[in-house]
């Protein structure tokens, strides 16, 4: 496994809180914070602040991703699954959080509400061609391949 260094800044807020860890020895993502307290309503979503930038490695990207009790226990979305901070982003890193549950959702300060995984990136160079080769599966989509 390699191991990426990950430059991370704690804005003024984030102060008490803990850094970012694995909770397991072979977890692909760490957990981010709520630097903040914040509570969602039923069916609302919002941007939950980290206290935190971060200085993704070119070459990489910083997915952020649900954490899978919140979704199953609560209803708890991240509605752009993963999202995606590029490394030429310098900004804090916030979460946008849906509760697509039927009751209110309270977070506290220093509650894990993500995942963060960083992920090596290629960037295509586009060649055009006349028709792209065809395969069995050819427009099949949607579907298509069964239930």
């Amino acid at each position: 496994m390699d191991i990426v260094k990950l430059n991370i800044e704690k804005l003024q807020h984030f102060e008490g809180l803990d850094l970012p860890k694995y909770q397991t020895e072979f977890a692909s993502g760490f957990d981010l914070v709520s630097a903040e307290d914040k509570v969602l309503r039923a069916g609302q979503r919002d941007l939950v602040a980290t206290g935190l930038k971060m200085e993704i490695p070119v070459g990489y990207e910083g997915q952020v991703r649900p954490r899978s009790g919140l979704a199953y226990k609560y209803g708890i979305m991240i509605p752009n699954s993963p999202g995606t901070i590029d490394a030429d982003y310098r900004g804090e890193v916030k979460v946008i959080i849906w509760n697509s549950g039927n009751e209110e959702f309270v977070i506290k300060r220093g509650d894990r509400i993500a995942q963060f995984v960083l992920a090596p990136v290629v960037q295509a160079a586009f060649n055009v061609v006349v028709n792209v080769d065809e395969t069995k599966r050819g427009e099949g989509g949607f579907g298509s391949t069964g239930k």
